[in-house]
């Protein structure tokens, strides 16, 4: 037998030691999100619940008995510096999967590199359909209710009203857009006398509404459907309500989608426009053990982690927890890192979550997350907005069949 030298010996230890020390490395993740601008509100609270339900689990033993390594990214709201970080995270870092995103273009463009270079991306945020429909493939999965989703639920609680002439305000990009396209059609079917009297698209961070305002008023319609989030929407507000745009039951309807969320709900104080029919989370009603549990929890462990975030959960910090949670399943169950095992098992994936069980469908990848739904009204023992006369609308409930998103995709 030919002897090999002591120094490659050495050598081809040191490669073996190495990949065992990287089999029992951390798993890698790497989170791309809109962590600056109009989307903060939301996702600080989403990072801080992500980092929660990976300390926990970590405390717990691992996943697979390895600890979790989360490598954060700021996507500016950008496309393409949200893909520059996703080919630094697969390609540098080499995390095992991606995570994350809120705009829908920017988890658009996620979507399709992770397409094009086989990682997995577990889409938390972005809500416009085509994610998981129309553009949907066998890398991606999302959790959250899309626009089809919320728009449809809007629509039928918004048709039991009075309103026949609807005017739109929306931001100018794909999110906007799909919002109304999916409330409206669904107005439509369900009211076919309804008709579109005004319809505004402002770009996303404009600021200034005056001329918005006046048309809408100026068009005057029955009822108004809006998208404007975050800041847009508080500044939307707080110009509108000198020339009396808003009112409570009985005068104008307003619809809201994510509009009783937190993120853009207790910002506005006194301000919140009263009788608004939104969707949003209604944290401070929902109880139930486990929900009661992940509150609390939470109120503790954002008063260390970050005590200048407010000291109960958004919606955004629910979604950060599930979507950590759904990846950790997800990995368990296929007993590996690999990704094609790993989107093998979360295909058809159920788990407990803190607002009761999930599921992954396996021939589109959306999750049957429901959302709520409800009236707004001032809460004068808070000093904020609140949702009264909520109701949980279950994904599943309203999602297409199996059958529907072939068509929808054919059609793409």
């Amino acid at each position: 037998m030919k002897r090999i030298p002591w120094p490659i010996l050495l050598v081809l230890a040191g490669g073996f030691l190495a990949d065992g020390v990287e089999a029992q490395g951390p798993i890698k993740i790497g989170e791309i999100n809109s962590y600056s601008g109009v989307a903060a509100a939301f996702t600080a609270p989403y990072r801080a619940a992500v980092v929660m339900a990976a300390r926990e689990l970590d405390a717990r033993g691992g996943v697979l008995g390895r600890n979790l390594e989360i490598i954060f990214r700021d996507d500016k709201l950008r496309p393409d510096e949200a893909v520059k970080h996703a080919q630094e995270l697969v390609l540098h870092e080499r995390v095992n999967f991606l995570m994350g995103t809120f705009s829908s273009a920017v988890g658009l463009a996620v979507s399709e590199f992770a397409r094009q270079n086989k990682v997995m991306f577990l889409a938390a945020e972005p809500l416009t359909e085509a994610l998981t429909w129309q553009k949907g493939h066998r890398y991606v999965f999302r959790v959250r209710p899309n626009t089809w989703q919320q728009g449809r639920i809007l629509a039928e609680r918004a048709t039991r009203l009075p309103a026949v002439t609807w005017a739109n305000i929306g931001p100018d990009y794909e999110y906007g857009h799909k919002a109304w396209e999916n409330f409206w059609g669904r107005v439509r079917e369900l009211k076919p006398g309804a008709q579109v009297v005004s319809s505004s698209w402002p770009k996303l961070g404009a600021g200034q509404y005056a001329d918005y305002v006046t048309k809408l008023l100026q068009a005057n319609p029955d009822g108004v459907f809006t998208s404007l989030f975050g800041s847009d929407w508080i500044a939307f507000v707080k110009q509108g309500i000198p020339f009396g745009l808003f009112g409570g039951p009985g005068k104008r309807v307003w619809v809201g989608i994510l509009l009783g969320e937190p993120e853009y709900i207790d910002p506005l104080g006194k301000d919140v426009p009263e009788g608004m029919l939104v969707t949003g989370y209604p944290w401070y009603d929902i109880d139930t053990p486990a929900h009661r549990s992940f509150v609390a929890r939470y109120k503790e462990f954002v008063s260390h982690y970050d005590p200048k975030l407010p000291p109960y959960p958004h919606l955004g910090s629910l979604v950060g927890y599930i979507t950590m949670l759904s990846l950790a399943k997800g990995i368990e169950r296929a007993g590996s890192v690999d990704t094609e095992a790993v989107i093998k098992a979360m295909e058809g994936l159920t788990l407990d979550t803190p607002i009761g069980p999930i599921s992954y469908r396996p021939f589109d990848h959306q999750s049957t997350m429901g959302a709520w739904v409800g009236i707004t009204k001032f809460d004068p023992s808070r000093g904020v907005g609140v949702m009264v006369n909520w109701e949980y609308v279950p994904g599943d409930r309203v999602l297409p069949t199996e059958r529907e998103v072939e068509g929808m995709r054919a059609r793409n």
